[in-house]
């Protein structure tokens, strides 16, 4: 009933998404762990990725001509990794 309550307040939606089983598997983890459902970590996941870094995260950034360095990969990303990528992809 709760969640209920909380889906009319905030105007929760149903839909059918294909989620890789990993990714599955390791919400419902999450979730087990924080006594939640999936469905809701999946939701937060998202919402914090969409809204992008916290300016407490990009004080921390490195950048390199304005742009975010993405770090801590363990090996530097080329073009030739993003072409090898794009023509894995097709794109």
């Amino acid at each position: 009933m709760t969640q209920r309550l909380r889906c009319l307040s905030i105007r929760c939606i149903r839909i059918t998404l294909d989620i890789e089983e990993d990714v599955l598997q390791a919400a419902k983890e999450i979730a087990a762990k924080e006594k939640t459902t999936a469905g809701v970590v999946i939701s937060r996941l998202a919402r914090s990725s969409l809204m992008g870094p916290s300016p407490a995260d990009t004080d921390d950034l490195l950048l390199r001509n304005g742009v975010p360095v993405i770090t801590g990969t363990g090996h530097p990303i080329t073009l030739k990794h993003v072409q090898a990528i794009m023509d894995e992809a097709g794109i």
